[in-house]
């Protein structure tokens, strides 16, 4: 990645970061029109498989963020995604945190509040579609992700095993 590339994904995730009312996971539908279609810094295999460990790794969900990041540009890339994406929400939160017992009642900030759900779970399902449109055309690929999200919504069972069932099934080449 060049200097101008590094500047770019910065400036981009930059600006998801003010966009992303849900986490990170929300924008991943502009994340992969910046990273897959519009520079080519990931392919889609490369792009789901930095969601998937990120994922499945122990600590924030944002860290999606930082393996996209290093997947690009290396340490570089990962530092300037992971900036871009903290800093504006980081700052924008302790603000907040400061007046929220104060503004807590008021009208404005409790309607933003409730208008925020639907937002955030028209996001998640973007991101949702992004992620499985690359298995549509298997058979076994869609049948797997409709499973899934029936079992994620409807039970109690650990989201890791259902990674890895993803993982069994495309290593015996069913996806």
């Amino acid at each position: 990645m060049s200097h101008a590339d590094l500047l770019e994904l910065f400036g981009r995730f930059l600006l998801l970061s003010l966009l992303a009312i849900g986490g990170g996971i929300t924008v991943v539908p502009e994340m992969h029109r910046l990273m897959v279609e519009r520079h080519g810094w990931l392919t889609d295999p490369q792009f789901s498989a930095s969601i998937a460990l990120a994922q499945a790794s122990p600590g924030p969900n944002i860290l999606l963020v930082t393996v996209m990041g290093w997947n690009a540009g290396g340490w570089a890339g990962a530092a300037a995604a992971t900036l871009g994406i903290l800093l504006p929400s980081t700052t924008v939160a302790l603000i907040a945190h400061r007046g929220a017992e104060k503004w807590r009642e008021n009208r404005l900030v409790k309607a933003f509040r409730e208008g925020t759900l639907p937002l955030t779970l028209g996001l998640l399902a973007a991101a949702g579609w992004v992620l499985a449109v690359p298995t549509a055309g298997a058979p076994a690929g869609l049948a797997l992700t409709l499973l899934s999200a029936v079992l994620v919504w409807r039970t109690r069972i650990n989201p890791l095993w259902l990674i890895g069932a993803g993982a069994l099934a495309g290593g015996l080449g069913a996806l």
